[in-house]
């Protein structure tokens, strides 16, 4: 059996073959004082923020990689065990950033076959992401893949199956949701929660001011008062809030482009640059990436899942892919 894993910062994307997309959860457990698993995914994502003193809510990836080793195993043998029904153990594939090292490498790989995989490979963000996007990356001419993750954004130009260029910043869905928070405390003194701040984002938010304002209510803890309050906010206000991340984006993009060999420049300009992940979902996001490059730049359709498509495309055809993946450690 092979499965391939999105271990994402925010979500957890399983990939079985010949079944698609088996499982797409939060990448949140719930642990209870004496150390025992109480919840993982979905059911531990609700309680973000609403636990009780003996039980704690906790995301074990930070920034991509593994935060809490223990905890990211259990989950890890929670998704295996509940993608795979067989009795033989699975090969799996997991996805890693691409500036990870090599430390944080054989992390993941240990967790996997300590939660029960028979085999694990690693295979780099950007690439898994460009494989799910059905980009055409095994010929000479150069794709630029941008991945927008809840930890990381990745940067990367691809050509004859590698990375030629790369770049991994430490931005991600998270540091909108916390930009987006610390922004209305500061204006507003109002205190939200990281979920209350998620859908403001989901909702109303985007990278460049729209022809017609988004509104929504937030809710919230008056910081002075201490009691509860309701806000109006609008999309333009969101699209102040995130611009710094955002702008770190930007650069990282600016960056991996003037680093890029000009015969895969002119590659580029022609097919234009490729979004995925969950950050690629924000509105006009793309169109801000076009208008700082002069680049065209479009989503991968369900931009979500390519990551995890693509690790699991990468086991299935292995032989394929095997100079592309991340070498043993």
């Amino acid at each position: 059996m092979k499965i391939g894993i999105d271990l994402g910062t925010a979500n957890v994307l399983v990939y079985v073959k010949g079944r698609g997309i088996v499982i797409q959860e939060p990448s949140v457990v719930a642990v209870s004082d004496d150390n025992h698993i109480v919840a993982v995914g979905e059911e531990a994502r609700e309680m973000i923020g609403r636990t009780p003193g003996n039980i704690s809510a906790i995301r074990p990836m930070k920034d991509g990689v593994i935060a809490d080793y223990v905890i990211t195993e259990a989950m890890l043998r929670y998704f295996i065990k509940k993608a795979g029904r067989s009795i033989t153990k699975p090969d799996v594939m997991i996805s890693v950033p691409s500036g990870v090292t090599s430390v944080e490498k054989r992390a993941v790989r240990d967790a996997a076959l300590k939660a029960g995989a028979r085999e694990a490979y690693l295979i780099e963000e950007p690439l898994a992401a460009a494989i799910g996007a059905n980009v055409p990356i095994s010929g000479p001419s150069g794709n630029l893949i941008i991945d927008i993750g809840g930890g990381t954004s990745e940067i990367a130009v691809i050509a004859l199956g590698g990375i030629v260029i790369s770049r991994s910043v430490r931005v991600g869905g998270n540091r909108f949701d916390e930009a987006i928070a610390t922004y209305i405390r500061k204006k507003y003194n109002l205190m939200i929660g990281e979920r209350t701040a998620e859908e403001v984002k989901i909702n109303i938010g985007t990278a460049l001011p729209l022809e017609r304002e988004l509104h929504m209510e937030v809710r919230g803890r008056d910081l002075i008062a201490g009691l509860p309050r309701t806000i109006p906010l609008t999309s333009s206000e969101v699209t102040e809030a995130i611009e710094q991340p955002l702008q770190l984006v930007v650069t990282a993009v600016r960056q991996v482009l003037e680093e890029t060999p000009p015969e895969l420049s002119s590659d580029i300009i022609d097919k234009g640059m490729v979004m995925s992940g969950g950050g690629a979902l924000l509105r006009n996001i793309d169109k801000l990436l076009t208008q700082v490059t002069g680049v065209p730049c479009h989503v991968a359709e369900n931009s979500l899942n390519c990551v995890a498509l693509g690790t699991g495309l990468a086991l299935e055809h292995f032989e394929f892919f095997k100079k592309s993946l991340v070498q043993r450690i």
